[in-house]
Protein backbone atom coordinates (compact mmCIF):
# COMPACT_ATOMS: atom_id res chain seq x y z
CA UNK A 1 0.00 0.00 0.00
CA UNK A 2 2.87 2.36 0.72
CA UNK A 3 4.33 1.62 -2.71
CA UNK A 4 1.08 2.75 -4.34
CA UNK A 5 1.14 5.99 -2.33
CA UNK A 6 4.73 6.58 -3.38
CA UNK A 7 3.85 5.98 -7.04
CA UNK A 8 0.92 8.43 -6.85
CA UNK A 9 3.23 11.08 -5.42
CA UNK A 10 5.81 10.44 -8.13
CA UNK A 11 3.19 10.74 -10.87
CA UNK A 12 1.90 14.00 -9.40
CA UNK A 13 5.41 15.41 -9.24
CA UNK A 14 6.47 14.17 -12.68
CA UNK A 15 3.58 15.95 -14.40
CA UNK A 16 5.07 19.27 -13.41
CA UNK A 17 2.79 19.93 -10.44
CA UNK A 18 3.62 20.06 -6.81
CA UNK A 19 1.90 18.30 -3.99
CA UNK A 20 0.82 21.69 -2.67
CA UNK A 21 -1.30 22.18 -5.80
CA UNK A 22 -4.95 22.07 -4.66
CA UNK A 23 -6.03 19.87 -7.57
CA UNK A 24 -3.28 17.35 -6.88
CA UNK A 25 -4.09 17.34 -3.18
CA UNK A 26 -7.79 16.77 -3.89
CA UNK A 27 -7.06 13.93 -6.31
CA UNK A 28 -4.67 12.33 -3.83
CA UNK A 29 -7.19 12.63 -0.99
CA UNK A 30 -10.04 11.05 -2.96
CA UNK A 31 -7.78 8.37 -4.41
CA UNK A 32 -6.41 7.34 -1.04
CA UNK A 33 -9.90 7.36 0.48
CA UNK A 34 -11.10 5.07 -2.31
CA UNK A 35 -8.09 2.81 -1.84
CA UNK A 36 -8.76 2.56 1.90
CA UNK A 37 -12.46 1.90 1.35
CA UNK A 38 -11.69 -0.86 -1.14
CA UNK A 39 -9.23 -2.41 1.28
CA UNK A 40 -11.85 -2.36 4.04
CA UNK A 41 -14.57 -3.77 1.81
CA UNK A 42 -12.37 -6.72 0.88
CA UNK A 43 -12.51 -8.20 4.35
CA UNK A 44 -16.04 -7.09 5.15
CA UNK A 45 -17.44 -8.49 1.91
CA UNK A 46 -15.91 -11.92 2.35
CA UNK A 47 -17.09 -12.11 5.95
CA UNK A 48 -20.59 -10.99 4.96
CA UNK A 49 -20.84 -13.62 2.22
CA UNK A 50 -19.67 -16.28 4.67
CA UNK A 51 -22.23 -15.21 7.22
CA UNK A 52 -25.02 -15.15 4.64
CA UNK A 53 -24.08 -18.65 3.52
CA UNK A 54 -24.89 -19.89 7.00
CA UNK A 55 -27.93 -17.71 7.75
CA UNK A 56 -29.99 -15.93 5.08
CA UNK A 57 -31.40 -13.49 7.65
CA UNK A 58 -28.03 -11.71 7.80
CA UNK A 59 -28.36 -10.32 4.25
CA UNK A 60 -29.42 -6.82 5.31
CA UNK A 61 -26.71 -6.58 7.97
CA UNK A 62 -24.07 -7.79 5.51
CA UNK A 63 -25.24 -5.34 2.86
CA UNK A 64 -25.15 -2.39 5.24
CA UNK A 65 -21.71 -3.30 6.57
CA UNK A 66 -20.37 -3.78 3.05
CA UNK A 67 -21.62 -0.39 1.83
CA UNK A 68 -20.54 1.49 4.96
CA UNK A 69 -16.88 2.10 3.93
CA UNK A 70 -18.06 3.75 0.71
CA UNK A 71 -19.31 6.68 2.77
CA UNK A 72 -15.66 7.62 3.30
CA UNK A 73 -15.25 8.17 -0.44
CA UNK A 74 -18.51 10.11 -0.64
CA UNK A 75 -17.39 12.36 2.22
CA UNK A 76 -14.03 12.89 0.51
CA UNK A 77 -15.81 13.96 -2.67
CA UNK A 78 -18.06 16.33 -0.71
CA UNK A 79 -15.02 17.93 0.90
CA UNK A 80 -13.37 18.35 -2.51
CA UNK A 81 -16.42 20.10 -3.92
CA UNK A 82 -16.77 22.33 -0.85
CA UNK A 83 -13.14 23.39 -0.85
Amino acid sequence: MLEATNEVGNVALSTGGTLTDPNAAAALAVGLAALGAGYAERGIGSAAVGAMAEDDDLFVNGLILTVLPETIVILALVVVFIV
